[in-house]
């Protein structure tokens, strides 16, 4: 597929950036069930907005407690199956179900495998996508895939592994600064060279 053909994305993390995570005892969980399962109030405007942009919608997410045997992958599909009726923008959706506990795995977070799968599979162009989470891993995923990274600052106590593009406080501010820099390059691009953009 030629460079010109192929697509652009934001590659979205799920608990904690789409999604309110469940608190117990100060720490942060998925969802067990779809019933638990609640979105931030920003987030389906926020994807709209991206979606109407261009961008393809990509969720990328690691759900370990299937590994650990703690957790079902037909409750996560459950999941998934609300996620996507309640944001239909959304096109695709890559999960890891392994815990890591053996050691690296190539599509576990923050390794880039289902960054880099979706991309093979759906014609994306990493130099123009983006990844918006609330981890390091996020984070150092995106940065080794190529794509520009968001930092949601939830104010969570876990210290970020390298620096991402643009830290926020919410996901529809995540939206913002993906737009806000498209905006900025397009116009950059489009002001004759040495000018000034008025």
């Amino acid at each position: 597929m030629k460079g010109r053909d192929l697509c652009k994305a934001v590659f979205l993390d799920r608990d904690g950036t789409l999604n309110v995570p469940i608190r117990r005892d100060g720490k942060s969980y998925p969802p067990n069930s779809a019933g638990e399962f609640r979105l931030f109030d920003e987030v389906p405007a926020a994807c709209r907005r991206l979606r109407a942009a261009g961008f393809l919608l990509v969720v990328a997410t690691n759900q370990p407690d299937v590994g650990r045997g703690i957790q079902t992958r037909e409750a996560v599909e459950e999941i998934h199956s609300k996620l996507r009726s309640l944001v239909p923008e959304i096109a695709h959706i890559e999960v890891c179900f392994e815990s890591g506990a053996g050691g690296p795995v190539r599509r576990r977070k923050p390794d880039p495998g289902m960054l880099l799968d979706a991309a093979s599979a759906m014609g994306i162009d990493l130099s123009r996508s983006w990844m918006i989470g609330d981890r390091w891993r996020d984070v150092d995923c995106g940065r080794s895939a190529g794509v520009r990274t968001v930092y949601i600052d939830r104010g969570d106590a876990e210290p970020l592994h390298s620096a991402p593009d643009f830290v926020v406080g919410s996901f529809g501010a995540a939206a913002d600064a993906v737009l806000n820099f498209v905006r900025s390059s397009e116009s950059s691009s489009a002001s004759p060279s040495g000018d000034p953009i008025s």
